[in-house]
């Protein structure tokens, strides 16, 4: 089979594409033929281990420590079928269509993986494609659980800071889905797009900070870690909810569980721990079309990675797609 074949730690031209073995499922897993994946911005940070020390030193104990050894195969969200089970799988059949993630087993930027039948996959709406699918084991997933431990309520004031990527855009339309008044903080040349999905009120931080024009919000939803953490919290109503998705430090997380302690305003980071039941949620959001992807391009596998210096150029708007051979829904 084809795949991406990440060969060091370094620019795009670390990832090249190779022929491969063909996986085999064990007893407890499902083959999948990948039909869409998505590159991630989480994808070019790990293809250079652009993290801090604390991160990076364990993600090369696991990956590899001059190169990758372990994990060979990037990518993490797919959108695929079925094509064989192993011998104690129960939950899916052969020809199932399912979407979600790989987690750390990583592998989805090639024509097949296999995936424990308990992982984190579901199955997809008949009326969504994969390529819609596909990025939904990411952004969704996040935005989901963020706005969830929130517990935003109907006509509560949600800010979303970095709302044009993935997360972001999906995050508009759960927000919305959960009755809240969404503003959504981005460049310029987003906006309009952020309008279409639902947001309320759109700002282009370029020309405005939205921690010093006067307004205040139930909830920060700070998708990209960059929002001045003081001024952030300054920035919450009584009660407010500060949700950083990205926190770039120690000191980040001190502040935060020091002003949740003294306060009744709540910082919360919890990592996201992607279930069955939430994607399961999603699904029928999706199914209902109160969800949509926003797909900004579609690359062919062979182009993983032009599709990393896109994302890594910041002009991405919601997500980049691979589209594994040409396939519909």
């Amino acid at each position: 089979m084809k795949a991406i074949v990440w060969t060091g730690y370094g620019s795009p031209d670390v990832l090249q594409l190779q022929e491969v073995a063909k996986p085999t499922p064990k007893a407890n897993e499902v083959l999948i033929k990948i039909h869409a994946t998505t590159v991630t911005t989480g994808d070019c940070e790990m293809r250079n281990l652009r993290f801090p020390y604390w991160v990076r030193l364990p993600m090369r104990a696991y990956i590899g420590l001059r190169r990758p050894t372990r994990i060979t195969i990037p990518g993490t969200y797919l959108a695929g079928e079925i094509e064989a089970v192993g011998t104690d799988v129960t939950r899916f059949q052969v020809g199932d269509q399912i979407f979600g993630t790989t987690l750390f087993g990583f592998g989805a930027h090639a024509e097949y993986t296999c995936v424990p039948e308990k992982g984190a996959i579901a199955i997809k709406p008949a009326s969504v494609s994969y390529e819609e699918a596909a990025p939904v084991g990411l952004g969704g997933l996040e935005a989901l659980h963020f706005l969830k431990i929130a517990s935003v309520q109907p006509g509560e004031s949600v800010l979303i800071n970095g709302a044009g990527g993935s997360i972001g855009t999906y995050g508009i339309q759960i927000a919305k889905h959960f009755g809240a008044e969404v503003i959504a903080v981005d460049s310029a040349g987003k906006l309009e797009k952020l309008r279409e999905i639902g947001a309320d009120q759109v700002i282009d931080y370029t020309r405005q900070d939205f921690t010093q024009n006067g307004q205040r919000y139930d909830v920060i939803f700070d998708i990209i870690g960059k929002s001045p953490f003081g001024r952030s919290v300054q920035s919450l109503n009584p009660g407010g909810r500060y949700l950083i998705a990205n926190p770039t430090g120690l000191i980040q997380r001190v502040r935060g569980s020091w002003t949740s302690r003294q306060s009744d305003k709540k910082v919360l980071f919890e990592m996201t721990n992607p279930t069955t039941q939430d994607l399961a949620s999603l699904a029928e959001l999706m199914a209902a079309g109160k969800l949509h992807t926003v797909i900004g391009k579609t690359y062919p596998l062979e182009e993983v990675p032009q599709a990393h210096r896109y994302v890594e150029s910041g002009q991405k708007v919601g997500n980049v797609i691979i589209s594994v051979g040409q396939n519909q829904n």
